[in-house]
């Protein structure tokens, strides 16, 4: 059998309001600004995430291109906490920095989780369950 080495995950999209998307996942997810970047080829960015984690976020913004909303509802990133604790901590967060949680487009994400929106439309869910790895 083949082993996999570790990878690095990023996930890179677009937004029309890069500071409210920083805010948004920073003080709502707990998120650190890894990296910044302005006028990178016509492009500002910023890069979040937990450092040390295998993964990250990228939202870039290109002057005179507008990136628009999500294209459904059902455009989710899905983070587990099988900790009740951590995912009540996880919650509180995200409340305490202005965010209330939305009604799931699949109702399966409102049984163990809460979901939130960020300013672009895209969805977080924050599921109260271990991932069966």
């Amino acid at each position: 059998m083949e082993t996999i080495k570790p990878m690095h995950l990023r996930v890179a999209r677009p937004s029309d309001d890069l500071d409210g998307v920083v805010k948004f996942y920073r003080d709502g997810l707990g998120f650190d600004v890894l990296c910044e970047f302005k006028d990178h080829g016509g492009f500002d960015g910023v890069m979040l995430g937990r450092n040390g984690a295998p993964y990250h976020l990228e939202f870039t913004r290109k002057a005179g291109h507008e990136a628009g909303r999500a294209p459904t509802q059902d455009n989710l990133l899905v983070f587990y906490f099988p900790d009740a604790d951590e995912w009540r901590r996880a919650l509180d967060r995200f409340e305490g920095a202005g965010y209330k949680p939305v009604a799931a487009f699949n109702p399966y994400w409102d049984k163990h989780g809460a979901t939130f929106e960020d300013p672009d439309g895209y969805r977080v869910v924050l599921q109260n369950t271990r991932w069966p790895a």
